[in-house]
């Protein structure tokens, strides 16, 4: 019962990436799962692993977040095991992804990392990303790594409004 139970976790996995044109990240995957009472943490955790030992799906980092996508293999696998997904489960799917999407792909968007110069400074690169294509790519040096911390926490809640400001002011 539980290799059955794995493999189910697999193909919903692989299901739910394929359903979303963004990488989904782990807690994302896990947050379905627990929300759902499908299975455990540790479960979930292994089942990814599995899915990347396998080349099912591979890794895509995201600034310091580590987000998953399927692979070619991954894909032609879900095409011979989709239907083992029951309806229910599908539907169950379909509607988190529907509810969560603004937030997952806004999450998963939105990069900013920082790091130290050799002047003592920081740089702050920000980025947002859709459909694997930069729609802004921004550096900015501050003088303390207070300040750099503080533009990476914002940059998620901030970026479409500068990227607004940018258009609209350099047009």
């Amino acid at each position: 019962m539980i290799e059955k139970s794995s493999t189910l976790y697999k193909i919903i996995t692989l299901y739910m990436l394929e359903k979303v044109n963004f990488p989904l990240s782990n807690n994302q995957i896990t947050n379905f799962f627990l929300d759902h009472g499908y299975t455990s943490y540790f479960h979930v955790q292994q089942t990814l692993n599995d899915l990347l030992e396998s080349r099912l799906m591979e890794v895509k980092k995201q600034g310091s977040r580590t987000c998953y996508q399927t692979t070619e293999e991954g894909r032609t696998t879900l095409s011979y095991f989709e239907k083992k997904i029951s309806d229910e489960i599908r539907q169950e799917i379909d509607t988190y992804l529907k509810e969560n999407d603004y937030e997952m792909r806004n999450t998963n968007s939105t990069t900013a990392e920082y790091y130290r110069t050799p002047d003592q400074e920081y740089v702050v690169q920000c980025q947002v990303v859709e459909r694997k294509a930069p729609l802004i790519n921004l550096e900015i040096t501050v003088p303390t790594e207070e300040m750099a911390k503080t533009f990476c926490s914002h940059w998620s809640k901030k970026s479409q409004e500068i990227y607004a400001f940018l258009m609209e002011t350099l047009s």
